[in-house]
């Protein structure tokens, strides 16, 4: 059994399900909040222990012993039963993860697309931005900063293209932020940078480059975002922008791949600009990053990709 840990909510779930479907692998989806909801954790051990078991209410158990592959896709926070007071909910839920990450780290011999612990850790993008130096990959001119003076000094030092800053970490879409062109009323607010750290970088000019990683294969493509609303972040604007499939230099490829293996990935959607040059800047990795609209617009086989990765095909 394939156990996809994502939730309705997920668009690009069914396309994936589909596909291992379409491949006779079994798969069934786990969305983390439910438990403890409307669920229960059984985990025995020792002997004698009995079953390791996910059981969520109305559905047939989740046997941890028929378990092949985790797809760590999209997991919501676990959510605990209506009527607790917040302390006791939160207590509650703490548990939970515990025991249901528990369960997770116990499946010696399943595939993990990605390891949730991995996973975690290459979302930090100081983490991923140190990796990528490791890597050989160019990082543009950045700094993660909550002292004013330092961030004047950057900024004054970016050369005529400026500088953009970027979250980071949104947490939930609510917080999401687009990367936007560092401008006068940012400048003026300089002095507020003690209440939270933000990333400036040297704006980086030419075409978004998107990169998805599917155990060994890359799938590039060009996301050329530069006469729509939105130049220096092409996520609010992909149904303006034009892509196409592009070539990847051998290099940013082998660049690329010892990034995958030193944050322990084998899926992730990374983000490269393209310079007229023809030199490639890395920007970020995503490690559960979308496939979809690229896979729709440039007919690249990256959900067949992903099926048969999980499958072990």
């Amino acid at each position: 059994m394939i156990l996809a840990i994502t939730h309705a909510g997920d668009e690009h779930a069914p396309l994936v399900l589909r596909a291992l479907e379409a491949l006779g692998a079994d798969a069934t989806v786990l969305d983390l909040s439910d438990l403890p909801r409307r669920g229960r954790v059984v985990l025995g051990y020792g002997a004698g222990g009995g079953a390791r078991e996910l059981r969520i209410d109305g559905r047939p158990p989740i046997d941890a012993a028929e378990v092949s592959a985790v797809w760590w896709r999209r997991p919501l926070p676990h959510a605990a039963a209506p009527g607790l007071r917040p302390e006791d909910a939160a207590f509650a839920t703490r548990q939970t993860g515990e025991a249901a990450m528990g369960l997770l780290a116990s499946l010696r011999g399943a595939r993990f697309v990605n390891d949730p612990w991995r996973d975690a850790a290459a979302a930090h993008k100081p983490n991923q931005l140190a990796a990528a130096e490791r890597a050989g990959l160019e990082v543009p001119r950045t700094l993660i900063t909550s002292d004013p003076h330092a961030a004047r000094a950057f900024l004054g030092a970016c050369g005529p293209d400026g500088a953009v800053h970027k979250v980071l970490a949104a947490g939930t879409p609510a917080l999401w932020r687009p990367t936007r062109r560092v401008g006068p009323d940012d400048l003026a607010r300089l002095a507020s940078l003690p209440l939270a750290p933000v990333i400036f970088q040297e704006r980086v000019p030419g075409v978004d480059v998107r990169v998805t990683v599917v155990g060994d294969q890359l799938f590039a493509a060009d996301l050329d975002a530069r006469d729509t609303v939105s130049p220096d972040d092409f996520r609010p604007v992909t149904h303006l922008c034009r892509v196409a499939a592009c070539e990847l230099p051998d290099r940013i490829a082998a660049g690329l791949r010892r990034l995958m293996a030193d944050l322990g990935l084998v899926y992730g959607a990374a983000d490269f600009r393209r310079r007229d040059d023809g030199s490639w800047a890395f920007l970020e990795l995503n490690p559960s990053g979308q496939w979809g609209f690229v896979e729709e617009r440039t007919g690249q086989p990256i959900t067949s990709a992903l099926a048969g990765l999980l499958a072990g095909r």
